[in-house]
């Protein structure tokens, strides 16, 4: 086993630096930069078999023999690379050359399902398997959810080839964008910039409660509204804010959903969203001011919620502050890494003004990070060639899963489309909505989920509001407000199993599970999935009305965001027992319920006006007992 240990470590090393290689290859369009003609699926390919050899070597099982883990490993590197050795000329003659693709599929997807199976365990396979047998038996299923079936060879085949299926947005977006960025921030850990955010952290927040969170929060809203996807923003920020919270004392699980979730609300943040918001403006023919003064509130409500619930679960974990010893001066942090910022505003110049890639602007951050570094040094040390080779391996290592993720997100966006599913679940809306609103808004909510998995903010816009939106219009919703919901159902796919995207990229840097860190995500997260149906019946919360009631509307919301939240966490200056829970929970929930719904909307909200105003009283107004000595 000795022998074998240093030649096995090589091997991994070796798939982990070729995933760094073909995505730098990828995203930064090399090839034809040499006149090398090279479609993008056949680096996607060589990217996939290096994660899928990565995973079996790293990752072995003591059910049977060792040897076992390098056949596998073997077999789906060999397979991918034939693939991409052979993707020109089947791509283009895909019936000729159908019996080589079926087999091409047959021999792939069982592979990337075990290897999946040993990264992020079997719940997601679970959930990708029932897609599968679905795709399968759909002609079997009645009503509007049935579809075309397809035969096992073909489906696995299709699924494998098609740039609909496995090779779709979702895996180019973790070559071409998340990887790059995961080394954008091992960069930063190797010249010291990761310390330097550290130090800079503690300065500031040092002395609060949870202070390594609030960051996170912040500079994740703010970067994630002009970054365009929240998968790249978790990848670029996460790096950095994640190990400030495990460090501060906040699990894998919960540092990881914070960031996800913080990333994901920054889409839904004004002014950019992601850029979303100018293709609102387009569909809707309002003016861009109007978008973004409609999406003020919203955003606002989703990020309290946020806020709050990192502070009190600070509280519940008992995260204290940062001994007073032990936090430096903010004039020293600044004297020593003052130039770490400059690569970040480099980054947002060439995003913005340069309209550069992302991909493009996170290579001139990280060539900004390491001349920095090199000229001015930190702390007397200035980066080595070995240290930023070992960047290079950790980033191909660290990327294994998220890549894995990608190419299964991509197998259910095909299974969507080879059956009819996302048509079949349109239809059924319109269907389910004749006479119920509130029931058309929940279905649509689902089918926005469904649809959005694994695409950037702008495609999941565009489909969503094109597929989804006739209905709501048709039940005369206003229009703002009917974009707007389906805007935000589509951007929680980001978040909601079955392919939590963003939360999954988290997951892969804080070494949590990746289905647990979603579903933790979701509860975060869970004003998302509120607010949009609130601004439906109370169009006030976008703005539109007198602003008495948009004051009243903004009051009662933030208040309910509160009580909720302090419900969930089970924490407010000490635990919560069951019943004050379920009390505060019902006073939220009141609070929430907009004025203007229905003949007793009003007296629903004052109800829980004066629940909620007890229960304040109780818990801050009376003095606390003493703890039992």
């Amino acid at each position: 086993m000795h022998i074998m240990s240093k030649p096995v470590t090589a091997l991994d090393r070796a798939l982990g630096l070729g995933i760094t290689f073909f995505a730098l290859v990828l995203g930064g369009n090399i090839a034809s930069r040499f006149g090398v003609s090279v479609f993008q699926e056949q680096l996607l390919f060589l990217i996939l078999g290096c994660a899928i050899g990565s995973s079996y070597i790293s990752t072995p099982k003591q059910v049977y023999p060792r040897w076992v883990d390098f056949l596998l490993a073997a077999a789906g590197l060999g397979i991918c690379l034939w693939t991409a050795w052979r993707y020109p000329l089947i791509s283009t003659n895909f019936f000729r050359y159908e019996q080589e693709i079926s087999w091409i599929g047959m021999g792939l997807i069982p592979l990337l399902l075990e290897a999946l199976r040993r990264k992020a365990g079997f719940s997601l396979v679970a959930v990708v398997l029932v897609f599968l047998v679905y795709a399968l038996l759909a002609d079997k299923v009645p009503g509007a959810l049935g579809g075309r079936a397809s035969p096992l060879d073909e489906l696995l085949g299709y699924l494998t080839i098609d740039s609909t299926a496995m090779m779709s947005s979702p895996i180019k977006i973790v070559a071409t964008i998340v990887v790059i960025y995961i080394l954008f921030g091992a960069v930063l850990q190797a010249t010291g910039g990761a310390h330097w955010f550290t130090d800079l952290a503690t300065a500031l927040v040092g002395r609060r409660r949870g202070g390594a969170a609030k960051m996170a929060i912040v500079s994740s809203a703010l970067f994630g509204s002009i970054s365009g996807s929240a998968v790249a923003n978790v990848a670029s920020t996460g790096v950095i804010t994640i190990p400030l919270m495990k460090r501060g004392g906040y699990s894998p699980r919960m540092a990881a959903s914070l960031e996800a979730v913080a990333s994901t609300g920054g889409q839904l943040m004004p002014p950019v969203m992601g850029a979303a918001a100018f293709l609102m403006a387009e569909l809707l023919q309002t003016s861009y001011a109007t978008v973004v003064v409609a999406a003020i509130i919203p955003s606002f409500l989703f990020f309290l919620a946020v806020l709050v619930q990192a502070d009190l679960e600070a509280g519940v974990k008992r995260i204290p502050p940062v001994p007073e010893e032990m936090i430096p001066r903010l004039a020293d942090v600044l004297r020593a890494g003052w130039y770490f910022p400059l690569p970040f505003a480099v980054l947002i110049w060439l995003l913005f003004s340069e309209n550069k890639s992302p991909t493009e602007a996170a290579f001139w951050a990280i060539v900004a990070v390491i001349a920095f570094n090199l000229v001015f040094g930190y702390k007397g040390q200035r980066v080595r060639a070995r240290e930023l080779w070992e960047a290079l391996l950790t980033t191909g290592r660290g990327s294994v899963e998220i890549v894995l993720i990608g190419a299964i997100a991509g197998i259910v966006i095909g299974v969507l489309q080879t059956t009819g599913l996302g048509f079949g679940l349109t239809y059924l809306l319109v269907s389910l909505g004749q006479n119920s609103l509130l029931l058309l808004l929940l279905a649509t909510a689902v089918v926005c989920i469904l649809l959005g998995m694994g695409m950037p903010t702008t495609g999941i816009y565009l489909l969503v509001a094109t597929l989804a939106a006739p209905p709501l219009l048709q039940l005369d919703v206003m229009p703002i407000a009917a974009h707007f919901f389906i805007f935000y159902f589509g951007m929680m796919s980001m978040i909601s199993p079955p392919v939590a995207v963003a939360a999954f990229a988290a997951a892969s840097i804080s070494g949590a599970s990746a289905m647990q860190t979603a579903l933790t995500s979701v509860r975060v997260g869970w004003p998302a999935f509120i607010v949009p149906f609130l601004f439906v019946f109370s169009p006030s919360l976008l703005m539109q009305g007198d602003w008495p009631g948009i004051v009243l509307a903004v009051a009662s919301a933030s208040a309910g965001i509160f009580l909720v939240s302090v419900a969930m966490v089970g924490f407010c200056r000490a635990r919560l027992g069951v019943a004050e829970r379920l009390w505060v929970a019902a006073a939220g929930l009141m609070l929430l319920i907009p004025a203007d719904v229905g003949a007793f909307g009003l007296w629903i909200e004052l109800a829980g006006l004066v629940l909620g105003a007890v229960w304040v009283w109780r818990r801050f107004g009376l003095p606390q007992k003493a703890p039992a000595h």
